[in-house]
């Protein structure tokens, strides 16, 4: 199975080159040869620093230059530009973890399951935050099992999921009307439709903390929460705008 990776990117020129250097890395350590088993796709959405350029200086990496400022867009950009099987959609600011590549291409061995995803752990913040974190996960579990068990939807992580392309494909792509907040438990609630849609701790990716650390322990997670589930019951999002840590980090260092 072909896996195309997907990057949204604004303003990403300082994270960018650690992400796409792990997916290379993972890559080979799996067997993965650029092409045939495997495609990088960044898509340049709408940024001021040079993001496209830092891309353009890894070899085979393809650059998609999507205008309209929006997370779905940019996804929707790159999963109509891609040719794999599996779509895996991953932050600018991530890094794959030791078997995350092996591990999704056994799971996807399973026809029937239409998306996966895992948690992050964020390399920027120290092993107690992150341990309270993980419990902040293993409480979203519970959620998670009911969501599934009533068949309000499923469970997934924006930055950390990959989906069957024919199962994206039914269900028409991103949504492209929710700009950031809750638009992986709309994507999610609808591959549930057409297959098996999962989470599981086991598939871990890197990620940085610049967000939480820009708004917040609690009222990230609590604006995380709050968001998941209002798409679940509402089918709407609880909160429509969202801080763009790259311009709020730059004018903190002024």
């Amino acid at each position: 199975m072909k896996i195309s990776f997907i990057i949204p990117a604004y303003n990403e020129k300082l994270y960018l080159p650690k992400c796409l250097a792990s997916v290379f890395k993972m890559a080979a350590k799996a067997g993965l040869k650029q092409g045939k088993d495997f495609e990088i796709i960044v898509v340049d959405n709408a940024s001021t620093d040079g993001t496209a350029q830092v891309a353009q200086n890894f070899k085979g990496v393809k650059v998609v230059r999507e205008n309209r400022k929006s997370l779905t867009f940019a996804r929707q950009a790159g999963f109509e530009n891609s040719n794999g099987e599996l779509i895996a959609n991953i932050d600018a600011d991530t890094i794959l973890t030791e078997n995350w590549i092996e591990f999704v291409l056994k799971e996807f061995r399973n026809k029937n399951l239409a998306g996966l995803s895992g948690p992050q752990i964020f390399y920027e913040l120290g092993r107690i935050t992150n341990l309270g974190i993980k419990f902040f996960y293993k409480m979203g579990m519970l959620s998670y099992h009911l969501s599934r068990f009533f068949k309000f939807g499923s469970l997934l992580q924006g930055g950390n999921c990959v989906v069957r392309r024919s199962a994206l494909e039914k269900i028409g792509g991103f949504n492209r009307d929710i700009a950031f907040y809750g638009e992986d438990t709309d994507l999610a609630r609808r591959l549930s439709k057409v297959g098996d849609v999962r989470f599981t701790l086991k598939m871990p990716i890197y990620a940085s903390a610049r967000r939480i650390q820009q708004e917040g322990r609690l009222t990230m997670a609590m604006r995380y929460a709050l968001n998941y589930l209002s798409m679940l019951l509402l089918n709407k999002p609880f909160t429509k705008d969202f801080i763009d840590v790259r311009r709020a980090v730059a004018e903190k260092k002024r």
